[in-house]
C-alpha cells in the first residue's frame, strides 16, 4: 500500500467516525427514493422558482442530446462508459433530484480522460448544442485528471434545451487543472447542473461558472479533498437581464488537513424581473486541522425591478484551522465613482461603462485563457448596450 493510499484511508476513517452533514448540501445517494420532488418549501429550493423548470423535476426518460463538437488536444481522449463503469472510476454521487435524475436517465457516461504527467499547451473544448428548448436531455460526464498532469477544460452550452447534467472531475494527486463552464444559451432555455470535484495530495483545481444565457440557469459546484494539500479556486461570473433567474450554489468541504479553498463570484442585473442567487457553504470538519477558505459574493444591480440574494455560511467542527472567512456585497452605481469620472469631463455613458468593466475585469483577467477573457469582455459590453448604456442615450 503507498503512503498517498493510506492518507487516503485516513481521511475515509476520519469522515465515518466525523458524521457531520452541511444542512445545504445533502449526502450523495444514487436512489432516486432519498431525493424527493421538492415543494420550493426546502431551504435548498426556496429560491428556485420551480414552475419554470418544465418538466426537469418529473423525472421523465428522453433519447434527446445534444450535440457535441470537440477540440482535443494529443493524448486526450472521450469515450463512452457504462453507468457501472462511471461509478468505478469514482464518480461523485448525486446529492439531489436533478443530478440523480441524469444518472438514472443519462444512459451511461462519457470520459474525458487526461493522462498523468501529460502537460498541456492548448485547452481541451467540448462545444454542447441544444436545438430546441422542446427537448429534454439528461448528461453524465466524468473528468479524469491524472497525476502530476497540466489542462485546461473548457465546456461551452449554446444552443436551447431542458438540460439536467452531473460532472464529476478527479483531479490526481500533484495535477493542475482549469476547468471552465461557460453557459451561454438562447433565451429560452433551462439549465440545471452539478459540478463534484475531488482533489488529490497538493494537487490545485480552478473551477470558473459562466452564466450569461438562458430563461433558469441553476448550477452546483461542489468540491472535496482525497488528502492533505489540495487547493481549490471557485470563481463565477453572471450577468442577468429582464426575466431571467441565475443560480449558483456553492459548497467547498474541508474533509482533510492542510487543504485550502478560495471563492469569488461577482454578477450583475438589469431589467425587470432580473434574479440572480448565490449560497456559499463551507464546512470545515473535525479532521480539517490547518486549512484556510474565503468565500466572497459581489453583485452590481445597474436598474429597478431587479433581485439578488446572496448567503454565506461557515458551518466549522475545529477552531485549529490557518483562517476561514466570507463576504457579501450587493450595490447599485457607486455614486462616488460616477462623479470622479464625471468631474474630469467623461460622458455618463462611459463613466457607466468604466464602472462595470471594473467591476468584473479583475475576474475576468483569472480565467487564464485569452479568446475566453476577451469574449467575456465582449459579452459585458453587449449586456449594457441592452439596457444601461441605451437608457443613457435616450
Amino acid at each position: 500500500m503507498t503512503v498517498t493510499d493510506t492518507a487516503r484511508e485516513s481521511v475515509a476513517a476520519s469522515l465515518e467516525q466525523d458524521g457531520v452533514q452541511s444542512h445545504l448540501n445533502p449526502p450523495p445517494s444514487y436512489d432516486l427514493t432519498d431525493h424527493p420532488v421538492p415543494t420550493g418549501r426546502e431551504e435548498v429550493w426556496r429560491f428556485t422558482p420551480l414552475k419554470r423548470l418544465r418538466g426537469l423535476l418529473d423525472g421523465e426518460p428522453s433519447a434527446a442530446s445534444l450535440r457535441w463538437e470537440t477540440e482535443l488536444p494529443g493524448g486526450v481522449t472521450l469515450t463512452e462508459v457504462t453507468g457501472d463503469e462511471a461509478v468505478g472510476l469514482g464518480e461523485l454521487g448525486p446529492n439531489d433530484r436533478p443530478s440523480a435524475l441524469a444518472v438514472a436517465h443519462a444512459g451511461g457516461a462519457r470520459l474525458l480522460d487526461v493522462p498523468a504527467d501529460l502537460e498541456l499547451d492548448e485547452p481541451v473544448v467540448l462545444h454542447l448544442h441544444g436545438e430546441s428548448a422542446d427537448d429534454l436531455v439528461w448528461g453524465r460526464l466524468v473528468v479524469r485528471i491524472g497525476a502530476h498532469a497540466r489542462a485546461t477544460v473548457v465546456i461551452n452550452h449554446t444552443g436551447s434545451a431542458r438540460y439536467s447534467a452531473i460532472t464529476t472531475v478527479l483531479v490526481g494527486d500533484g495535477a493542475s487543472v482549469n476547468v471552465l463552464t461557460l453557459q451561454d444559451w438562447d433565451d429560452d432555455a433551462v439549465h440545471l447542473g452539478r459540478d463534484a470535484i475531488r482533489v488529490g495530495r497538493d494537487a490545485s483545481v480552478r473551477h470558473t461558472a459562466i452564466s450569461f444565457g438562458g430563461d433558469l440557469v441553476r448550477l452546483h459546484a461542489n468540491v472535496e479533498y482525497a488528502a492533505p494539500g489540495g487547493e481549490a479556486e471557485l470563481l463565477g461570473l453572471y450577468f442577468a437581464d429582464e426575466g431571467q433567474h441565475l443560480e449558483h450554489r456553492l459548497f467547498a468541504d474541508h474533509n482533510a488537513p492542510r487543504t485550502r479553498s478560495n471563492v469569488l463570484y461577482k454578477g450583475a442585473l438589469q431589467g425587470e424581473g432580473a434574479h440572480t442567487v448565490w449560497i456559499g457553504n463551507v464546512l470545515i470538519r473535525k479532521v480539517a486541522e490547518g486549512i484556510e477558505t474565503y468565500e466572497e459574493n459581489r453583485n452590481l444591480v445597474l436598474s429597478d425591478g431587479c433581485q439578488a440574494d446572496s448567503v454565506p455560511n461557515l458551518e466549522i467542527e475545529t477552531g485549529e484551522i490557518e483562517g476561514a472567512g466570507h463576504a457579501s456585497a450587493t450595490a447599485r452605481f457607486d455614486d462616488e465613482q460616477l462623479f470622479y469620472l464625471r468631474s474630469r469631463g467623461v460622458s455618463e455613458k462611459e463613466s457607466r461603462r468604466l464602472v462595470v468593466h471594473g467591476f468584473f475585469n479583475d475576474l475576468i483577467r483569472k480565467v487564464g485563457i485569452p479568446s475566453i477573457e476577451e469574449r467575456l469582455l465582449a459579452t459585458v459590453e453587449a449586456e449594457l448596450a441592452k439596457n444601461v448604456l441605451r437608457d443613457v442615450d435616450a
